[in-house]
Order: C-alpha cells, then structure tokens, then sequence
C-alpha cells in the first residue's frame, strides 16, 4: 500500500531537539579538523576529486551524518527541515562541492520518502542508514532540463506469462546527475504508459551505464555524470508506491524542501565568504588605517552581504519551521528561497573576490572557489529564471484568488508591528505590499502577464516583500524575547526594508513604463497611487544605518 503523500519532513515529532541538532553540527564542524582540513578541500578542488572514501566515512557508524534526514522508523534520527537546513548550511561552509554529494544523497531517497510502499522504505531507506549506500536522483534530461513533463525517458511494461506486469524496460539517458557515476542506487523518473513514474535502478544492472564525471567549472568535488539505460529491466518492486503515473505529483511535493536545502548550501557558501572577508578587512591596512574604517569598502563590499544574508537566513528558516510544523504545499516559498538565497550568495562571493584584492584571486585564499562554486546554486534545482515564472505565476494567482487579501494581510501585518516598534521597517515593507498588490492588479488588468520580463520583475517584488516580512518579524520576536542580538537585526531590518522599498518602487516604474500601454501622465498618477514618493524617501537616514551594521559587522565600538 502506498505511503500517505506528505511532505518528506512534517510535525514537531520529526524535528530534533535543541541539544541533538546541537550535537549534530558540532560533529560537521569536527569535519573541518579531521576528513575536510583547508588543504584536503583545495587538493580536491585543484584536481577535480570526488572523495568518496569521505562521503562514505561520513554515512559510516562513527558519523553516520545521513541519518540526520532518515525517520526514525528506518533507522535515521528523523530530523525536520530545520535541522537538515542548518547542517546542510554548515557543511556548505566547509566545501559546497561535498555539500552538493550529501546533498544528492538526500534528493535521491526523497521519492521514497514521499511515495515509497512501507516495503520499500524499510528496505532502501533502511539501506541508507546502515550506511552502505550512495544514492542519486535521476531527473534532468539533455533536451528537458527543468521541465519535467518533457521527460523522453521510457519505461515500458514487461509481461509475464500470465500476462501480469513483471517490470520495466527503462530506455533513454540523464544528465547533470549528481553522484552519479559512483551511486548504489538511483531514483529516476521515466515516462510508463500511464505517465511519469519514479524506479529504483541498483548499480551493475545490465544496461545501465554510468558515464564519466563532467568538467566543471566549480564544486569540483562533486561527481556530476550522464546516466544511460539500454533495456534495463526493472522489477515492478522497484516502481515508487506501487502505483505508475504518480511522478510528476513524488516530485512536486518535495520541491518545497528540496530547493530550501539548495537556498542553505549557498547562505553556507555566502556566509563563508563573510567569514574571510571580516576579518581580514580588519587587519589589512591601507593609507594608515584597516579597511573595516572605511566606507567605500565596508558600505559596499560588505554591509549590504552580510544584511542579505541575514534576510536569507530569516526567510529560509521560518519556511523550514512551516514545513515541519505543517501540511501547507510551500513549493512557491521554496522557490522564493532558492532564487532570494543563492542569488545574495553569489553576489556576496563576487564581491569577496574584489574586498581581497589580489590576494582573492589566489586560490590560498578560498574566495574564489566559493565564487566558481556557489554559482551552481543558481542553475541546479531549476535556475533562477524557472523560479521567478514559479514565483510570479503563482503569486499573481493567488492575489487574484484571495481579491488581493495575500499581500493585503502582510502589509496589515507589518503595520501592527510598527505600531509598537518602528525601528524595523515595518512601515516600509508595509507600504511596499499594498504597492504590490496595486501592480499585480495593473498588470492582470492589462494582460501584462503574458511578459515574461513583466513577470520576472513581478516575480524580484514578490520575493523581496516576503522576505522583508520575515525579517521584519524576525526582529519582532528578537525584541520580544529581550535576545542580545536583537538591535543588530533591527539596524538589519531596517537597511534591507530599504532595499525591499527601492525594488518595488523601481520595479512598479519599470513595468508602467516600459510596457508602453500607459502615457506619461498615467503612468505617474499610478505611481502616486502607490506612494511612489513615500517607497524613495526610505533612502532617510540609510547612511547613518549602514555606519552602525558596520560597527556591529566589524565590532567597531558596539
């Protein structure tokens, strides 16, 4: 009988508590000293090495770290998706090219989670946490890519004398499989006759081949490899839940999760970059005084990173907390994620780079290979475009479905909470919302959506309102619970609600404008409508802001 089709991490039984999710990390911080040193990661780097007696010591009894995200029905700890972002968040830190193997791991037995008969779980799930295999999830296609419905990826019934289906013939080939050429076992989605169906494929099946790891231009550490199948017979056991045409729904309810656990590799990524930046803006010292004293360098390369990636951390977290905590499809949360996260991560990396000087450009340094590999952070899982479609799809959908009480309720929201604190932008963010809500309007009114460059624009207000909200209530709760971080993250809110302020209003006039529908006048009376002038003039005091994260950042008289 079929699994009941939940979210691969749900309820507050699945989460670890405080002081085992505690221990789980200090044991991926123990990597950094023992399997994973500076030297081992740049060696692996420079010659495109993919360690798998690592991995497989890490899925061995003395870590055993894959049990982190096994239930606990199978042998795993059954951690949730809060525990699995912050130990995937920490091992990006370290090197996002092993990250990106213990990641595969993951994806790989999400079909299973999701779909999987309890025979199979207890049977390959099981598998997984006794540590004896590597896993792979085979979906992207040379001519697909991300559009899974594309799938040319056969499986074709095999009877047997009775005329009962014995198993499949799986015939077509995969690309850009991570772990791939070294995985036990696959999970591959192949189109049967009743539509797309996830299969267990084990190594050494005959006909299956697993091709030559890839070149790549960053996570060098990672194995990335085509996959081919030539008549591989497999078993109906080995059909995910029993039941063929369910793939497309396997694979879209773990979307959510899958793509917040890339949106954690590159905050890791990003947040690492920060890490070396800090401290050696301190103690560089150019024209009499360190780098951390000066502006131009810390208002520019540093400040408005470390601030987006707090706002990354806030949103990815409480996304994290609503899918342990409940049933909700967060496939668009996931999304807004994955594109807010890894596009901040990749810039942030970028910068490094330029605040190192010359010295980022050497490989001792490590900015520059978390540059070459936080970009991949933009592209796998679908890229950054495919999510802004997803992003601006969905949420205009849902505006129009709720008469515009969505974005509505955020702006209420934030308007509470400035009501008695308005130092976290609030306000703003509040402001921004309803002017949101006006341009979706404008834009379906006007059948604007059928642009994509008017959805993509749509799509950068979607995210940077809601993940405003989060950091705006982030701040909030940090007030209310008296922590000692808490006037930090408000100087944080209040830059980032800002920014928030600035893409919408940019965004707004961009859409007005350059859609060509509307005249001058128009087009600046519907930009008063959403007060166009209020959303600028959040610029106030923004200096004196970035001064006081800057002290906070480089602990300058805080």
């Amino acid at each position: 009988m079929a699994s009941d089709p939940a979210t691969p991490f749900q309820g507050k039984t699945n989460g670890l508590d405080p002081e085992t999710r505690k221990m789980v990390v200090e044991t991926v911080l123990q990597l950094k000293n023992r399997l994973l040193t500076k030297e081992k990661v740049l060696d692996l780097d420079k010659h495109e090495t993919f360690p798998e007696d690592i991995i497989r010591q890490m899925l061995g009894p003395e870590i055993g770290l894959q049990l982190l995200f096994i239930p606990e029905a199978y042998g795993g700890m059954g951690g949730g998706a809060e525990d699995c972002c912050e130990i995937t968040r920490e091992m990006a830190k370290i090197c996002l090219g092993v990250s990106t193997a213990f990641f595969a791991i993951q994806l790989g037995s999400d079909p299973l989670r999701v779909g999987g008969t309890e025979t199979q779980k207890k049977k390959w799930l099981s598998a997984i946490a006794e540590g004896k295999s590597l896993v792979a999830y085979a979906v992207t296609e040379p001519e697909a890519g991300s559009n899974l419905a594309s799938l040319k990826t056969k499986a074709d019934p095999v009877l047997g004398s009775s005329g009962e289906i014995v198993g499949y013939k799986i015939n077509g080939s995969k690309q850009f499989i991570s772990t791939g050429g070294y995985a036990d076992f696959i999970t591959v989605l192949a189109k049967a006759p009743e539509g797309p169906s996830f299969f267990i494929v084990e190594k050494g099946s005959e006909g299956f081949v697993q091709g030559k790891g890839e070149e790549k231009h960053g996570i060098r550490a990672s194995n990335t490899s085509p996959i081919t199948f030539t008549d591989v017979f497999v078993p109906k056991d080995n059909l995910i839940g029993g039941v063929p045409g369910l793939g497309l729904k396997q694979a879209n309810e773990v979307f959510g999760y899958t793509r917040l656990m890339v949106a954690a590799m590159a905050l890791g990524a990003g947040e690492a970059a920060m890490d070396i930046v800090i401290p050696y803006a301190k103690e560089r010292i150019q024209f009499g005084s360190p780098l951390s004293e000066k502006q131009g360098y810390t208002h520019k390369l540093v400040v408005p990173h470390v601030v987006r990636l707090e706002a990354a951390a806030s949103y990815l977290m409480e996304t994290a907390k609503r899918l342990d905590e409940t049933r909700e499809d967060l496939q668009v949360e996931g999304s807004i994620a994955k594109l807010f996260a890894t596009e901040t991560a990749n810039k942030a990396a970028d910068d490094a780079i330029q605040a190192l000087g010359g010295y980022g450009y050497i490989r001792e340094f490590m900015v520059e290979k978390i540059k070459r590999d936080v970009k991949i952070t933009c592209i796998y899982e679908g890229t950054s475009e495919i999510q802004q479609n997803i992003i601006s799809t969905f949420r205009w959908k849902k505006t129009r479905k709720t008469k515009g009480a969505f974005y509505s309720d955020i702006a209420m929201e934030m308007d509470q909470i400035n009501a008695s604190s308005p130092d976290m932008g609030g306000k703003l963010i509040g402001l921004a919302a309803r002017a949101l809500n006006e341009t979706v309007t404008l834009v379906h009114d006007h059948k604007l959506t059928r642009q994509q460059v008017v959805m993509f624009a749509l799509a950068d207000m979607m995210t940077h309102v809601e993940t405003g909200a989060s950091f705006v209530k982030k701040a909030k709760s940090l007030e209310d619970q008296r922590n000692p971080t808490s006037e930090k993250i408000k100087v944080f809110s209040r830059i980032f609600a800002r920014e928030v302020a600035q893409t919408v209003s940019q965004n707004a006039a961009k859409i007005t404008m350059g859609s060509g529908l509307f005249d001058s006048e128009k087009a600046f009376s519907f930009l008063e409508s959403i007060a166009f002038a209020s959303l600028t003039a959040g610029y106030q005091h923004l200096f004196n802001d970035l001064d006081l994260a800057a002290d906070y950042i480089f602990e300058r008289r805080i």
